[in-house]
Order: C-alpha cells, then structure tokens, then sequence
C-alpha cells in the first residue's frame, strides 16, 4: 500500500512550492499550484496575472486620454495676442482662427494662405504644375465660388505665370491675404468670443491645478 503522507509534510511541500523561485522566461508555467487545485482567481500566480492585465489596461486608457486631453497652454493662447505670426505657426492657434474665419465667411482666405504654404515646399515640377493649378481653380479664378480678394495686378501677374507654374508663383498674392487677415480679421478675432471663451478657459484651468 501506498504510505500516507502526514499533514506536517504536506505543509513541508506547499511551503516549498512558495518558496520556489520564479520561472525563467519562456519556461511552461504549470495550470495550478499545490494550493489551488482548481486553478481559481485565488491562486498566486492568477491574482498577479490580472494585476499585470489591469496594470497594462490602465496605462493604455491613461496614454489615450493624455492624447484626447492635448489643448494649448494659457501661455501659448496669450502669445497669439502678441504675434499674428506665431498663432498661424501654431496647429492649435490656426484652427480657433480658423473658426473664427468662418463665422465671418472668410475662412477661404487662411486656407488659400496654407496652399502657398504647401506650394512652396514642392520641389517635384509635375507636383507643383498639379497644385498650382488646384489653388488657382479653387481661390483665384473668377468662377471660383471661393474667389480670394486680389488686386488686378497680382491676379494678372498669376495669370501670366500659370503658363509656367513654380512653387513661387502665389508668392506676391499669399503676402496679400496674410497683410488682410493680419490688418482686418485678426484684430476681430482677439475680441471675439471665440478667442475669449478660450483665454478664460484655460485661465480657469490654471487656477484649478
């Protein structure tokens, strides 16, 4: 017959189950423990595998809020009151004047400023042929429903040019658009609500942290 075991070596083997040392990586981890025949939640290395489970679970929700939660400082919002420039230098900034822009129906007018911004970065001649062509279709001709306000002599310089596009060719007309928003629009925008409403929010956010 097989020989009992007594309950003081039974204690002797859980204890060295315990005392164990870790698996190495990539080593099989046994189903259940000594302790835990049935493999439930109980067991040790259950409890620490969904430890590491909601530990990993949290750190991904933390980094997707992070990333939902991004708005601009109450430093970066009170700089765009001192420089037209560094508020279109800003992704944040561009998009409330943006905004701005098209509760006055002249949103065209940054979005015309962008496309030379893109334009003048092409170096691929058929690249720039293409685009050129966009923007004088969506912002310079006449029969364009988002016509840009140009004087007849930049409109005229661009038509000559059309023949042979460059990557310059809007340059004299962006400089245009940007002195009319930065002299007209953007001395509006500061006083509007939308740029208010923004300052005192995150005015209001400073002082709760």
């Amino acid at each position: 017959m097989p020989r009992s075991v007594s309950g003081v070596e039974m204690r002797k083997r859980q204890a060295a189950h315990i005392e164990a040392p870790p698996q190495a990586p990539g080593q099989p981890r046994p189903n259940t423990c000594c302790l835990c025949w049935c493999g439930c939640c109980k067991c040790l290395w259950n409890e620490d595998r969904m430890e590491r489970s909601e530990r990993q679970t949290c750190t991904k929700m933390d980094s997707i809020e992070t990333a939902e939660e991004q708005h601009p400082s109450l430093d970066e919002v009170l700089s765009w009151a001192r420089s037209f420039e560094m508020m279109l230098r800003s992704l944040e900034g561009r998009e409330i004047f943006r905004e701005f822009l098209r509760s006055e129906y002249s949103e065209d007018n940054l979005l015309f400023w962008l496309a030379c911004e893109e334009l003048k970065k092409e170096t691929n001649p058929s690249v720039v042929d293409e685009k050129a062509r966009i923007i004088y279709e969506d912002y310079v001709s006449i029969l364009s429903p988002k016509e840009v306000s140009l004087d007849s002599r930049v409109r005229e310089g661009i038509n000559q040019n059309l023949a042979e596009p460059s990557n310059l060719m809007y340059e004299e007309a962006q400089l245009q658009i940007y002195t009319l928003m930065h002299r007209d629009s953007f001395p509006r925008f500061l006083n509007s609500s939308v740029y208010r409403d923004l300052l005192a929010n995150r005015r209001r956010t400073c002082l709760d942290t």
